[in-house]
């Protein structure tokens, strides 16, 4: 998934919008874009569109983010969304691999209920939003066959620190969040999941976000979240490899497919060893 675009779990409107843009993915919202009141109504809209959309073909993937753990709303989220077959659920506030294991013994009784397959649903947990869930990344891998990806957030995980900004005056992240940004990378490779970046609140500037992207895409991250439908375009043109660059991948994986017993081949006067091999392997593998 390039593109993953946050749309409220209570507007209609934004959600029918979403499936007009292009993106990979919409993640139907039940956390923080809906006040309390409104969670009931939010839950049977967004329910009321993924039944609409379940057997739609050609759709974006469909995940809800439900409500904390923590919160006492989860379990009212699950029961609301989960008749209607999710492809995955986002997990805001995750610490590790405990909290997606939870989540996983919980989808797994919804699904033997509503008859679907185990483990149909996929878990994309928000594994940076407290300095608990920090320290927790190392948990992750091997937590559950569930995991599609991590991602990290800045928004939250600012207010636990006491951060008066996350940003510094020339845009960047600041030395906590770059540090919690990296740990993330780091948590993906070893889980062998797709590593997804975190959102760009400043929706209008449309620059800015490109170069944010072209570095994620550089450091190893394969997609990003998006608060507002102008953002998709920009993120997918960036996440989307070149055709330059599955060229070289599908020489790079068929040079070692020619020579199975070796460790370096080479290709147009060019050294490649098995690094090499691995991160074509990868590219190509986003490509269905």
């Amino acid at each position: 998934m390039r593109s993953l675009l946050f749309v409220p779990g209570d507007s209609p409107r934004k959600q029918e919008k979403g499936l007009e843009v292009g993106a990979d993915a919409l993640i139907l919202d039940l956390e923080d874009s809906v006040a309390l009141p409104e969670k009931g109504k939010a839950r049977e809209i967004a329910a009321g569109f993924l039944s609409r959309m379940r057997d739609v073909a050609g759709r974006p993937r469909l995940y809800v983010r439900v409500n904390a753990l923590d919160t006492g709303l989860t379990e009212d989220d699950l029961a609301a969304v989960m008749p209607h077959a999710p492809d995955g659920i986002m997990l805001p506030k995750a610490e590790g691999g405990p909290s997606v294991g939870q989540l996983g013994a919980r989808l797994a009784v919804h699904e033997a209920e509503h008859g679907l397959p185990d483990g149909a649903t996929r878990i994309l947990p928000i594994a940076t939003e407290t300095a608990r869930a920090v320290f927790a990344l190392q948990s992750l891998p091997g937590a559950s066959r569930r995991l599609s990806g991590i991602t990290w957030g800045a928004e939250d995980l600012s207010a636990d620190l006491g951060a008066e900004t996350n940003r510094g005056e020339d845009g960047a992240w600041t030395a906590p969040f770059v540090l919690a940004r990296n740990l993330t990378l780091m948590a993906a490779a070893a889980a062998e999941v797709d590593a997804i970046d975190t959102i760009n609140a400043l929706f209008r500037d449309l620059d800015g976000l490109a170069r944010e992207c072209r570095e994620a895409r550089r450091d190893g991250f394969t997609g990003k979240m998006a608060i507002h439908p102008a953002q998709v375009a920009v993120i997918n043109e960036a996440f989307t490899p070149t055709d330059a660059a599955i060229a070289q991948a599908r020489k790079v994986a068929a040079a070692f497919a020619e020579a199975p017993g070796m460790g370096v081949v080479g290709i147009d006067g060019e050294m490649f060893d098995r690094p090499h091999l691995r991160r074509a392997e990868r590219l190509l593998a986003r490509l269905g």
